[in-house]
């Protein structure tokens, strides 16, 4: 059960369900999109989220103002609260709902404004919808949520913290309802410059997270939303409870801007941390949905870590990032969806593009196709750029 900490120690909190979930990838829109999409071995050919219809969202003038990325958090919100059946306005509904880098799209487009018809023709919307916590606010409008509206950006990491940091303000009684996850939309050649001239990005275009040829991650975008809600409060009103987060943890490598921790020190403290919020031991997990970017540098590290918590018997591993690329900040969000599913559906996905697991890695990962099973727990684990590390554990709920 996640816990508050407190000098005096560990105040046992109320029981944090999932009542709705929402996404948008590069699978299309909504959850049963990406699961289906997910269950197959080949990974979508584009990582981009294609265009769709958002009349639902609101009239050409509104969406209009909205940056791509606070476009896909809003209709993700939207399928999950719709799913959860809450009514509006929750004024003491909370909006945590983070990204890596905010409203890229919209400076860009400004800046050849600017340098096209000059400075007094760069849009007045500019600065609301570049900034990170665009997405935030617009989703506390739109469900009318009066409690804590925060961001979290910590890169690759924010979106599992937001799912953190939105299950610790239901566990310790801040908010019977919090609206969490992440949304990214930087699929544009600065950012792809960028990240493949620090050589991040695959050579091939391909991602195959933990195989032995990974040579870099592909870019990904869109958004993961869940619904957290207090359990007695889902429970009165009949709510259907997908899922239960039951820990969750964050700790910084203090090691190096990009580059990854080689011996998985920060990774092994979040996990350790999350086990012990969760008050479970490393063997009472039944799957890790992984971090998993593709990486040479970053998949080593985190099996290092796995191996350190687990030993040699780790729990089967998977990375959605062969299907979906990283779409940083939404990653860990989109993940995070993709746990509680395995529990609903009692299925891991296979990890795509992979096809050789690095004999340096000593990890079961799935890959090739989906493995059904008998799964009660899950931890999901992000790292980002920073030395940020974050993990959720989401545990089945009996039907």
């Amino acid at each position: 059960m996640l816990v508050a900490r407190t000098p005096e120690g560990p105040l046992v909190g109320r029981r944090v369900a999932v009542t709705g979930m929402g996404a948008v990838s590069c699978a299309g829109l909504g959850v049963p999109a990406l699961w289906s999409a997910l269950l197959e071995p080949v990974a979508p050919a584009s990582k981009a989220v294609a265009p769709f219809d958002a009349s639902h969202i609101g009239g050409p003038k509104e969406l209009r103002r909205l940056d791509p990325f606070t476009l896909y958090a809003l209709v993700a919100a939207d399928e999950a609260w719709r799913q959860s059946g809450l009514a509006s306005p929750f004024l003491e509904g909370a909006s945590i709902v983070t990204t890596g880098i905010g409203g890229l799209q919209t400076i860009l487009e400004q800046v050849a404004v600017r340098n096209a018809r000059g400075l007094g023709r760069v849009s007045p919307f500019m600065v609301p919808m570049m900034m990170p916590n665009a997405a935030a606010a617009a989703v506390s409008m739109r469900f009318g949520l009066g409690g804590p509206c925060e961001t979290v950006t910590t890169a690759c990491a924010a979106g599992t913290h937001a799912i953190g940091n939105g299950a610790r303000l239901v566990a310790t009684g801040r908010a019977p309802v919090v609206v969490a996850g992440g949304a990214e939309a930087v699929l544009v050649e600065i950012a792809e410059a960028g990240f493949r001239n620090m050589t991040a990005l695959s050579s091939q275009d391909l991602s195959r997270p933990f195989d032995v040829d990974r040579d870099g991650f592909v870019m990904g975008e869109g958004a993961g939303i869940l619904i957290l809600e207090d359990w007695d409060h889902a429970h009165a009103r009949g709510a259907r409870i997908l899922a239960e987060v039951i820990g969750a943890a964050s700790t910084a490598d203090a090691y190096h801007i990009t580059a990854p921790d080689p011996e998985g020190r920060g990774a092994i403290r979040s996990m350790r941390l999350a086990l012990e919020d969760a008050e479970l031991t490393p063997a009472q997990i039944s799957h890790i949905n992984a971090h998993g970017t593709s990486t040479p540098l970053n998949d080593l590290a985190e099996a290092v870590a796995v191996g350190e918590v687990f030993g040699s018997h780790a729990p089967p591993v998977t990375s959605v990032k062969g299907h979906l690329g990283h779409s940083l900040a939404a990653a860990g969000a989109l993940e995070a969806v993709a746990a509680v599913l395995t529990l609903l559906e009692q299925t891991i996905p296979p990890t795509a593009g992979t096809t050789t697991v690095d004999p340096a890695i000593p990890l079961d990962v799935v890959h090739g196709a989906p493995r059904p099973g008998s799964y009660e727990t899950v931890l999901s684990n992000s790292f980002g750029f920073g030395g940020h590390n974050g993990s959720v554990i989401l545990r089945r709920v009996a039907s």
